[in-house]
């Protein structure tokens, strides 16, 4: 251990270093100021090469974090495929009056991105079920499954209730360590989604006991209980402490005027009675709309349960703002709620309309609930530190909308593209490999005339080149991974799906993968190990950064 006199002899050692360095690299810095006293534009070739060299510099001097991440928030875009990604940004910018095409989601800022493979056990190209199994408990499933492993298959009632074809979810890791847990969704809280939360099923439409009761020729359903009835009375679910989203339908009894679809119990009223019982009648609160939503004080709230909708809740642009909360303020309203815990927090967090919109090839809607998205994940970011706190931002598989022709910049990202087919008509830029037949319902496949076509309706279902009886299908594609905060880095490449809830857990010090090399409690939050809070350390890193930045720069 270094002595008082050893310790102030290095650190006046460091101050003498660091003013060399400042003072040596200021040719350089007022030289890059006399470069940068011309404005470029984008038609100027240095306009490129000064941007490519800002970013550069950006990532040399950003320090991989190796920190626990106390808190984890993962944020799912419910069918938010790669051409998902680049619409959305250009309409974000366009809505501003840009040409939109530079633009970034907020996500799309952060430092790490890598790629995951979607596809279920038994099926190329995966469903919402399968998937959420594989991001949520680190085990891929088959078609339509929840929570268990391939060995039960669709509608396998008695299988699905095996222990050893069980899963757990990082909800369940978290729970184990003394973590809180939440969950945000813009669909049915019972929704295969956030299902993957805490729910264990061989299919995801079991939603409520009427749907389980449906099924009772297909396979011995006594032995199994229904997605909402799981959420409310067993664990996980009942010791969730945030429940925000769409669903009423599932939890009320169909006598009442809450337009339920149960006949065996009200699970609202289990819920205020499970809560005020174990924790106190002033400990938790329920809403059903925006108002009720905002005046919830999280410093007296310790379990909340939003229930907004009987069903799935409104687009955005097609909601009353004041009466439906946005994603952006329930995951507010969320993180001040599990913010006070000692041990941290597990927070999923779900765009779920960005899947429902592309089913119907609403594009429009489908983008605008992408931006939504955008906006929610950006309030975590403005709401936690990157020292301690692990986001997670990914989609669960893609869709089949492309973007295609050769629109002139800044073009209307949801107009005509510009361009003809061969049958002399015109087309959109975005358009869809299948979809819905009610939006076209000529019987020799012929295109329908856009000319003359009010394209700006919310309700427009764009082209489509195969019809389907119901709605437009999932791509098979890989789909983005974005993450900032401990660890991090882990998150770049490619790789199979499941590995994202184990990489979360590792981070957090939570999960089978825990104690998978050198421990996250081994390392500094500011990704190096302790040595490198020392002087000396602190000053190598100093030296390092300026010589590359010079590099750059020069």
């Amino acid at each position: 251990m270094m002595d008082t006199g050893s310790l102030g002899a290095t650190w006046i050692a460091f101050t003498c270093c660091l003013c060399f360095v400042i003072t040596y690299s200021s040719r350089n810095v007022c030289c890059l100021h006399v470069a940068n006293a011309k404005v470029y534009t984008e038609q100027d070739r240095q306009y490129w090469i000064e941007n490519g060299k800002e970013k550069v510099t950006e990532k040399v001097k950003y320090v991989n974090k190796r920190g626990v991440a106390k808190n984890i928030i993962m944020f799912l875009g419910d069918g938010m495929s790669l051409t998902t990604l680049t619409a959305s940004r250009i309409y974000k910018g366009q809505m501003e009056k840009r040409s939109g095409e530079n633009e970034y989601l907020s996500f799309e800022k952060f430092p790490f991105v890598g790629m995951s493979k979607t596809y279920c056990v038994d099926k190329q190209v995966a469903d919402s079920a399968c998937t959420a199994t594989a991001y949520l408990t680190g085990v891929k499933a088959n078609y339509k499954t929840i929570g268990v492993s391939a060995s039960v298959k669709m509608d396998d009632c008695p299988g699905s209730v095996a222990p050893g074809n069980r899963t757990q979810s990082i909800a369940d890791w978290s729970m184990a360590a003394g973590k809180a847990v939440g969950l945000v969704t813009t669909t049915r809280v019972t929704h295969a989604s956030p299902a993957g939360v805490y729910a264990h099923t061989a299919n995801r439409e079991w939603e409520s006991d009427i749907n389980l009761a449906e099924a009772k020729n297909l396979t011995d359903v006594t032995q199994c209980e229904d997605i909402a009835k799981q959420l409310i009375t067993r664990s996980p679910g009942i010791d969730i402490k945030v429940i925000l989203g769409g669903g009423r339908h599932m939890f009320f009894l169909n006598d009442t005027d809450k337009k339920g679809s149960r006949k065996d119990m009200d699970l609202v009223e289990f819920w205020k009675k499970d809560k005020a019982e174990r924790f106190g009648n002033d400990k938790s609160a329920y809403v059903e709309n925006r108002e009720q939503l905002l005046n919830v004080d999280p410093s007296k709230t310790d379990y909340l349960l939003g229930l907004f909708e009987n069903k799935h809740m409104k687009y955005h642009l097609e909601a009353d703002a004041t009466i439906q909360p946005t994603l952006a303020e329930m995951t507010e309203k969320a993180i001040n709620i599990l913010k006070k815990e000692e041990n941290g927090y597990f927070l999923f967090v779900e765009g779920g309309l960005i899947d429902v919109a592309h089913h119907e090839t609403v594009a429009r809607l489908a983008l605008d609930e992408t931006v939504e998205f955008s906006k929610a994940v950006q309030q975590a970011v403005d709401m936690t530190s990157e020292d301690d706190t692990l986001i997670v931002v990914t989609s669960d598989h893609s869709h089949t909308m492309t973007m295609a022709g050769y629109p002139v910049r800044g073009n209307d990202i949801l107009s005509l593209s510009g361009s003809f087919g061969i049958d002399k008509l015109p087309y959109t830029t975005l358009s869809y490999a299948n979809g819905p037949a009610n939006p076209q319902p000529n019987v020799n496949c012929a295109r329908q005339d856009l000319t003359n076509v009010d394209i700006s309706k919310l309700s427009f279902a764009y082209p489509h080149l195969v019809m389907m009886k119901d709605f437009e299908t999932h791509g098979g594609d890989d789909v983005m991974v974005f993450a900032r905060g401990p660890w991090a880095h882990l998150f770049s490449g490619n790789y199979e799906q499941n590995l994202i809830p184990l990489t979360m857990g590792f981070a957090a010090g939570v999960g089978p993968a825990a104690s998978v090399s050198s421990s996250p409690a081994a390392f500094t939050s500011a990704g190096l190990r302790s040595v490198v809070s020392s002087p000396l350390g602190t000053l190598t890193g100093v030296l390092l950064t300026t010589l590359v930045v010079r590099r750059v720069c020069s």
